[in-house]
């Protein structure tokens, strides 16, 4: 028996799927990215009304400091609210965020297995965003759950959480041609 794409039927002339796109969302870090923009709009705020009476040395460290705070939680977070995963024929394609930086892709090539991971929490991997951790490897965590996990030929790993992981990792593994978990070559 074989794994075949959902959108394929049986004695369908349909050519199997050329691309695999995936994606995943963590609404959570919208309401950080909230506390963000409230630190930014403090900054102003300060900076506009800044009638302050102890000087301009204490106004000018607030103002800067609630700016340059507000803008690292604003950007950090919205960088990662959401992941985009694109698998096509020769790579794949990891995009974070709404302008899609950080962005990573791997060479297929370059892949010698891929894994379904039905839980990732981002604890495992020290909080959200993109991770390394030397007996782990690097992984995108945008949200608690699902994920593939890639062996690369260099001995290394990298994870991802997306939705519908497991189909990501059943086309990654036909384009490498590679048995599906659990079956020995020749079955």
């Amino acid at each position: 028996m074989s794994d075949h794409p959902e959108s394929a039927r049986h004695g369908s002339s349909q050519a199997p799927p050329t691309e695999w796109n995936g994606r995943a969302t963590n609404r959570l870090q919208w309401l950080l990215a909230l506390a963000g923009a409230g630190c930014v709009a403090l900054g102003i705020e300060l900076a506009v009304d800044g009638a302050w009476t102890s000087g301009i040395a204490p106004l000018l460290m607030s103002v800067i400091g609630c700016l340059a705070a507000g803008l690292l939680i604003l950007f950090g977070t919205l960088a990662f609210v959401h992941v985009a995963v694109k698998v096509d024929g020769d790579s794949l394609e990891v995009r974070c965020g709404h302008v899609g930086l950080p962005r990573r892709r791997i060479l297929l090539s370059h892949v010698t297995g891929a894994e379904f991971v039905p839980r990732i929490n981002p604890r495992q991997w020290g909080g959200w965003g993109y991770r390394w951790r030397p007996e782990q490897g690097t992984a995108v965590v945008v949200r608690k759950g699902e994920g593939m996990a890639l062996r690369l030929g260099d001995g290394r790993t990298f994870t991802v959480t997306v939705d519908d992981a497991e189909t990501a990792v059943r086309f990654i593994r036909q384009r490498l041609h590679l048995p599906s978990p659990g079956k020995r070559p020749g079955d």
